[in-house]
């Protein structure tokens, strides 16, 4: 990343935000960062750290090519909103070609409905009296609105919820193809199925099979055929259904780990891959087609960009990032962008310890590969669309925090 001085000095040969000799204090950047209105005037020097960026040239590939990867597969997509959490995001998606986006909670659904996002997917069963009278009002405003069921009494409390609001829920039931929900794939599914179509304020809307567990497995041929074993039972779900008479609308599932590979199972109609819109260190390990080692596909968009605070030896430096500003959930450490021999550390909440990083000063900023994506970007209120350095939008998370 450019210094400051350097920037300016290049200003005239690039076409860059120009601001001549004018600057802002602070108190002016927090006004133009609180209205929104940054094109043209921000450049991430101008950023408060650390900040979440992400940027727009590898976002609008990462949405072109999945979007047109799947529309020549014949396949639907509706990406996963619990990456991102932001409604300009699924708004992107949905230009670009999205059905609609997937809510991991009710409540990321009724963000995305508010701000006009449409064929929603709620990929978590919604149970108790107060998230179904939530999912109710939701399906009132977003008609095609779909909910999960894995469980027979839950898809009985739906049911009379909206015979009482007088509409039809749309539901479809979610197998049980890797460790997390679902009812088991065969005979117990097609039972549910069966019980979904005898209900008067129910529409079966079809199946949802996602296998996380696939989408990580490590090298393309190992995770083709662990991707393989998961769907199958999906697959032929799908068929004993359709044999008894019952039509299946849907079968969703897939992810940016296996989106070319699901893509090529008969049967599967849509995927709802997420983490392709940003990437992150988690999925560069995976492995990709041909047997490369590293897993890129997609480029990795989303940073956090840091600031250095510190210098206490010729070798080693302190940025203002640390265990609050990146997930931690994964064993290995973010990573310089543009330079993979700096180490990092974690310093405590606020701080990450650089090592090998002699030409580095105090005042300099740097940006990091994150970790894994969608647990990071849930601990900001907003992130920054940049392209190159300048500032182009800020955009706010408003599913942040919404795990209800």
């Amino acid at each position: 990343m450019q210094s400051r001085r350097v920037f300016l000095a290049s200003a005239v040969a690039a076409p860059a935000v120009m601001r001549g000799a004018r600057s802002y204090s602070w108190s002016d950047v927090d006004k133009i960062i609180a209205r929104g209105d940054v094109k043209g005037k921000l450049t991430k020097e101008d950023l408060p750290t650390p900040a979440l960026v992400v940027d727009l040239d590898g976002l609008e590939s990462n949405i072109r090519k999945m979007s047109s990867y799947l529309k020549s597969k014949q396949r639907a997509f509706r990406p996963h909103g619990k990456t991102h959490k932001t409604p300009e995001i699924a708004r992107r998606c949905v230009d670009a070609g999205a059905v609609g986006a997937c809510a991991a909670k009710i409540s990321e659904a009724e963000v995305f409905a508010r701000h006009g996002i449409g064929g929603l997917l709620v990929t978590t069963a919604v149970i108790g009296k107060y998230k179904i009278e939530r999912a109710i009002k939701l399906a009132q405003f977003k008609p095609d609105t779909m909910f999960v069921v894995d469980n027979a009494q839950n898809a009985n409390d739906l049911n009379e919820a909206a015979r009482s609001a007088k509409i039809k829920l749309n539901l479809a039931i979610d197998l049980r193809v890797g460790g997390r929900t679902g009812i088991a794939p065969g005979d117990p599914s097609v039972g549910l199925a069966e019980q979904l179509t005898r209900l008067s304020n129910v529409k079966f809307a079809g199946l949802q099979a996602y296998a996380g567990h696939a989408s990580h497995a490590v090298g393309f041929e190992n995770r083709k055929k662990v991707s393989f074993d998961a769907m199958s039972p999906a697959i032929e779900t799908k068929r004993m259904l359709e044999k008894k008479g019952i039509q299946v609308p849907l079968l969703t599932g897939g992810s940016t780990g296996t989106y070319n590979i699901d893509s090529e199972f008969a049967g599967i109609d849509e995927h709802q891959p997420g983490s392709f819109l940003f990437m992150d260190i988690d999925y560069n390990r995976i492995g990709a087609a041909g047997g490369a080692a590293a897993y890129q596909d997609f480029a990795n968009s989303l940073t956090v960009l840091t600031t250095v605070v510190s210098k206490p030896e010729d070798s080693m430096a302190v940025v203002d990032g640390g265990l609050k500003a990146f997930s931690t959930d994964k064993p290995f450490m973010p990573v310089m962008k543009g330079d993979e021999s700096v180490k990092f550390a974690w310093g405590g909440d606020e701080h990450g310890r650089l090592s090998g990083v002699l030409s580095l000063k105090v005042g300099d900023r740097r940006e990091f590969i994150i970790p894994h994506c969608d647990p990071t970007v849930n601990l900001y209120d907003r992130m920054f669309a940049c392209r190159g350095d300048n500032v182009e939008a800020v955009w706010q998370i408003a599913a942040r925090g919404m795990s209800q």
